[in-house]
Order: C-alpha cells, then sequence, then structure tokens
C-alpha cells in the first residue's frame, strides 16, 4: 500500500514510534524528560497530528518538558517526513494526557471509599 494511501490510524501508530523512539534516542533538549507518547491523532486530511503525552514531575516541569517538546516539533517532523514519504506531512502538536493523572484521582476516590465502608457481616 503506497504511504499516500494509509489510513489515519496507520499513520497515527508510524508517528507515535518514529516520534517516542527520536525522543529516546536523538532529541537531546534537556528540558525534554520523563517523556511517553501514549497516542496520536492525525486528522483526516494527514496536515495535523496530535500527540498525546504523560509528562512526569510538577506542573513548572510539565511546562518545561512542553515547551521543550515544542521547540522540537520541527526536528521531529522532519524524522516523521523520512519515515512518512507522502506529500504532506502533518504538523506536530503535542498536548500533556490527562488520563493518567486522572485514572490516578479515580484510585485516590475509591481507596478512600473502601476505607470508609463497614465491614461486611458473613452469611
Amino acid at each position: 500500500m503506497a504511504a499516500s494511501r494509509r489510513r489515519p490510524g496507520q499513520v497515527s501508530e508510524l508517528i507515535r514510534k518514529v516520534v517516542a523512539e527520536a525522543l529516546l534516542h536523538e532529541v537531546r533538549d534537556p528540558r525534554i524528560r520523563l517523556v511517553t507518547v501514549t497516542g496520536v491523532e492525525v486528522s483526516p486530511d494527514l496536515s495535523h497530528a496530535r500527540i498525546r503525552v504523560v509528562v512526569r514531575g510538577e506542573a513548572e516541569e510539565r511546562d518545561e518538558v512542553m515547551t521543550g517538546l515544542a521547540n522540537a516539533a520541527g526536528f521531529l517532523r522532519s524524522r516523521v517526513a523520512k519515515a512518512l514519504a507522502t506529500r504532506i506531512t502533518p504538523a506536530l502538536h503535542f498536548e500533556v494526557d490527562q488520563g493518567a493523572d486522572h485514572a490516578a484521582r479515580i484510585d485516590t476516590i475509591l481507596a478512600g471509599l473502601r476505607s470508609e465502608r463497614p465491614p461486611e457481616e458473613g452469611p
């Protein structure tokens, strides 16, 4: 299948792999650390890619990492362009994946509810 005819899902997965590898082995920006790429969504026309990342640390550290990612977007886009070999290379947009934080908050709430529940009596 020609690269230009790939479905957005296939392109998303390829972008995820390329960006994750580049962040791990090629990007030298000290601000970019402890980043996990959790997903990529590509627009139907392949012109934009939203890359969701989990960033460890406090809010100030997250802001620093996101600034570093925005600065590295051009470099990462060039890596994606080589891997895709399509006429259009998506513009890369990074956003913090709130899913992990949300799941942790839910776990904390559930744990609190369990500790407040009176013990159940046996039959």
